[in-house]
């Protein structure tokens, strides 16, 4: 898709990953519902295709929600970009229910939401990073109506468009511990399959993955059963993996009422939300996956040829490079004393951190008005509180886990969170045109 420079857009989206493809879907439902003036819109990814975590894609993984959680069932029922609808378009329909399973596989998502892409090609460029947005030069003589988005192409073309609102959804940031830098055999968990793509596997004889998380379990067990010969080493803050509390009255908290709970709520809901429910998402596992890792560790203490070791309440202090080995200072709660381990590979699945929109608004950044903590503060359909010289609509995707709870950042509440993105955005522009908003048949949601 190109889009056109001097076409004023209702939307341009920064980022097409799962959140910002949700709400093209539902920006797309909507102008096939109206007859004139549609919303239009232009998406920009800095990434050459369309991808997922994929670098985490590991065989036989598994999602943590339900494929009911797609992209707009919640929003949507009868949407035919539905996950239903993708495996009936494939001919698996009947085999999947027959697996009488609510979790695909990750690889099988990934498949679904590359089917929703194929069929939204027309709103998005690839290989296109957005570096800057600001205010047009006429905004110097009053309230702009539109701001101008700069955008750098692979080829280092650098080309601007115009939006009436902005989405950001740039994805979560990889956290690295402090002073810890990435190279050949250092990796983070988002770039794991291609940097283990990289290295001859004979010459893993030695691997160490920090974390106890579910990414963290996952890797270590991919290392357990793909290098046979190798030691592998779960480096871990805590004593043990803790498992993923997804019962029926915890996952309540992923509801799209739990955001209107957690946004109105007070301080002390809000503090309650993440102090007793942190346990669905955060520094956690499945307890199949932690079975599965146990078990391991026991057949071996029962066969006497231990492979998988485990540094309980440790942590990395400093990675030294030593030829193509790596040499890991570690610092035990437990013993107390600075350790060694040598590997030949070592992955920090340590996290991420949340979208911050700041660098990428600039000098607009000023316009937006903060809390008591200097967090951005955000209205309830996920635009940025402005001052009234930028009516400008901001919208984030992500990174409003202080103002609308945990689900912000997750596949959970997609679908009806780009719905009320999208509806706003909608609503808004037919208050500006003084055009009763029923006229405008917004989309389902």
């Amino acid at each position: 898709m190109i889009a056109r420079e001097h076409q004023i857009y209702d939307v341009v989206g920064i980022g097409f990953g799962p959140s910002n493809l949700s709400l093209a879907i539902s920006l797309e439902e909507h102008r096939a519902n109206v007859l004139t003036n549609p919303i239009t819109s232009a998406f920009f990814e800095k990434q050459p295709r369309f991808g997922w975590h994929p670098n985490m894609l590991l065989p036989d993984a598994t999602m943590q929600i339900s494929f009911l959680k797609d992209l707009v069932t919640f929003r949507n029922p009868v949407s035919r970009y539905s996950f239903v609808s993708f495996l009936h378009s494939q001919g698996r329909l009947a085999r999947f229910v027959n697996r009488q399973d609510f979790f695909p596989t990750r690889a099988e998502f990934h498949q679904y939401l590359e089917w929703a892409e194929s069929s939204l090609s027309n709103v998005v460029t690839y290989s296109s990073a957005v570096t800057g947005i600001r205010l047009p030069p006429e905004a110097l003589h009053g309230t702009p109506e539109y701001v101008e988005v700069d955008v750098r192409t692979a080829t280092g073309e650098t080309r601007t468009v115009n939006a009436r609102n902005v989405v950001v959804s740039t994805g979560l940031v990889p956290r690295m511990p402090d002073g810890i830098k990435r190279d050949a055999r250092v990796w983070h968990s988002s770039e794991f399959l291609a940097r283990f793509a990289e290295v001859d596997p004979a010459r893993l004889r030695r691997v160490a993955v920090v974390g106890a998380g579910q990414s963290a379990a996952e890797i270590t067990k991919f290392f357990h059963d793909r290098l046979p010969e190798a030691q592998v080493t779960a480096i871990m803050p805590s004593y043990g993996y803790s498992v993923a509390d997804d019962t029926p009255f915890a996952n309540q908290i992923f509801d799209a009422a739990a955001v209107d709970e957690y946004y109105f709520g007070a301080d002390g809901a809000r503090d309650a939300f993440w102090r007793y429910h942190k346990n669905t998402n955060y520094g956690v596992a499945d307890s199949d996956i932690i079975r599965d890792l146990f078990e391991i560790q026991y057949a071996e203490e029962v066969g006497g040829a231990k492979r998988l070791h485990y540094r309980n309440l440790t942590k990395v202090r400093a990675v030294e490079q030593a030829g193509d080995e790596r040499i890991v200072h570690l610092v035990s709660q437990l013993e107390g004393e600075p350790q060694q381990l040598d590997v030949d590979a070592i992955v920090f699945a340590t996290g991420y951190d949340s979208l911050d929109p700041s660098s990428l608004l600039g000098d607009l950044d000023r316009f937006c008005l903060r809390d008591e903590s200097g967090r951005h503060r955000v209205e309830r359909d996920y635009r940025l509180v402005t001052t009234p010289d930028l009516p400008v609509g901001i919208y984030l995707q992500g990174g409003t886990e202080h103002t609308h709870g945990l689900s912000s950042s997750l596949l959970s509440n997609i679908a009806v969170r780009s719905g009320e993105i999208a509806d706003s955005i909608i609503q808004r522009r037919a208050e500006r045109e003084l055009v009763p908003a029923g006229a405008l048949q917004a989309a389902d949601s």
